[in-house]
């Protein structure tokens, strides 16, 4: 594992207080910090050496039920807000969290565990949803013209849809709070959000910039709490809210969809993924293997866009095995604030004892372990990166999202097959593709049943693309032109000609 010198932790420790101690521990309502009801409290980790680095407001019901009420005082004047001050106000966030990007950088790598260098990609990922709403919240529009009959003039126009409910997973703890608040803000919605309680901390420092970048009391409200499901209800069933924005996993978002029918709500839901890498016998190698490298192992493999199953033509396999174990067993190890780690920390022991069930059972069933294979001892919740070849059909690393450094290889022959293989999920968030041949690509656009799709590449998000999937990956957009509308309802207006 990576180290670092006394000195360089001396260094760090005294850094990482100073940035720790400017973060609020209290809750966000109604433009102001305050302490919980419930007199409990949250202790977040370090999930590199599992020691405490923060202890903040654990949220009650009645918490929850003060958030709503703010947000939903502040819907009206916040919708009748002038889009252009609604975007100036993303547009000063986005300038504010430029000049603050390693401040945020370092937070993510102290509360979730990824490399220093990944949190400064997260940092530029996530900023760029506050830039592109910024600019999407003067470009909300109807339409105006003559019915069919010509006997009146219809009216189509946008309205936001009203209170919104977001509730945010604990691996990009700045991405997935941006590409939630910044749509809606810039719609004219006010939001409650809940952030993950393994990593609040981020959510608690944006606010605190959204606050200084002008943002009206009440519009966000943020509330931390170690009891979801008990303080969430309240807020679902709430008659004032209107929108409930999701992402994690899809056991939780079903319940949460089950919630929301009550009220008929608007519903944005970002499930799981089992995304299928398939590399075709005509690929560039080369690219398969740096695309596969980053698809996989990006956020220590903790993403719902991480490539789970790599399906591989059989007579590239051995070679692509061999060029990414080579390339996988140089990963430096460590704390994410350590200089050169390319592997941090998984998020919790739990998901340590995952990864060493889904290997496990692979190699029970034929895999063999190429490189990696173990979690690793001593403080700090660390797995080896892995890479498995030989993986068998039924195998339950097939199955399951892996949420961790381990790439398991799968061989086919034919076209049909590695398409019936890569659609053999209850999945749909995204898919890689690995083709020289054009129109190969354009028949696994049609054929691969996801949301998204990168053709020789892979990563495929961007704030100004729709983000999302089919099937139980969810249902909505988050992102591009689709993100807003998901915040806004149409109304049609029809004025007779006399």
């Amino acid at each position: 594992m990576a180290t670092t010198s006394t000195s360089e932790n001396t260094v760090g420790t005294a850094l990482e207080a100073e940035l720790l101690a400017g973060i609020p521990n209290q809750l966000f309502i109604g433009g102001a910090w305050v302490d919980s009801t419930s007199g409990r409290s949250i202790q977040v980790h370090d999930p590199a050496t599992g020691e405490v680095i923060k202890t903040i407001a654990d949220a009650s019901v009645a918490d929850g039920a003060a958030a709503i009420d703010a947000a939903a005082a502040a819907q009206e004047s916040w919708a009748a807000t002038a889009p252009r001050v609604r975007g100036e106000i993303l547009r000063r966030a986005f300038e504010l969290l430029q000049e603050r990007k390693n401040d945020f950088a370092l937070l993510m790598t102290l509360e979730m565990g990824k490399p220093l260098a990944e949190a400064l990609g997260e940092v530029a990922y996530g900023g760029e949803f506050l830039r592109w709403f910024s600019e999407e919240a003067v470009r909300i529009s109807g339409r105006y013209g003559s019915n069919p009959e010509g006997t009146g003039r219809m009216i189509v126009s946008q309205h936001p849809v009203g209170p919104s409910f977001l509730i945010t997973p604990w691996n990009f703890p700045l991405a997935m709070a941006t590409r939630k608040i910044a749509p809606a803000l810039a719609a004219g919605c006010t939001v409650v959000i809940k952030p993950a309680e393994l990593t609040p901390l981020t959510t608690l420092a944006f606010a605190q910039l959204l606050e200084e970048a002008g943002l009206p009391a009440g519009v966000v409200n943020v509330i931390t709490t170690s009891t979801s499901s008990a303080v969430s209800g309240p807020i679902i069933a709430d008659p004032r809210l209107r929108k409930l924005s999701f992402t994690g996993s899809t056991a939780v978002g079903q319940k949460l969809i089950q919630q929301s029918a009550a009220g008929v709500l608007r519903v944005s839901m970002e499930l799981g993924g089992n995304a299928p890498f398939v590399i075709f016998e005509d690929a560039d190698l080369d690219k398969a293997v740096d695309g596969a490298l980053i698809a996989k192992f990006r956020n220590i493999g903790q993403a719902c866009t991480a490539a789970n199953r790599f399906i591989v033509h059989e007579s590239l396999a051995d070679e692509f095995a061999r060029r990414i174990t080579e390339r996988v067993s140089g990963y430096a190890i460590g704390r994410g604030t350590e200089e050169g780690v390319t592997i941090g920390p998984l998020i919790n022991d739990d998901a340590v004892a995952k990864a060493s069930e889904l290997v496990a059972d692979a190699v029970n069933r034929g895999a063999a372990i190429a490189t990696g294979g173990a979690a690793i001892d001593g403080a700090g919740s660390f797995y080896e990166p892995t890479v498995l070849t030989g993986v068998q059909p039924g195998s339950d690393i097939l199955r399951e999202e892996i949420f961790g450094p381990v790439l398991a290889i799968t061989t086919f022959r034919t076209e049909e097959e590695a398409v019936a293989l890569a659609n053999n999920t209850e999945y749909g968030l995204v898919s890689y593709v690995f083709t020289q041949d054009l129109a190969r690509g354009h028949r696994m656009i049609e054929k691969l049943q996801t949301g998204m799709m990168g053709l020789n590449v892979g990563v495929v998000s961007n704030a100004a693309a729709p983000f999302g999937g089919v099937k139980q990956s969810g249902v909505g957009r988050e992102g591009g032109l689709e993100g807003i509308h998901e915040y806004l309802s149409t109304k049609y207006t029809l004025i007779p000609n006399s």
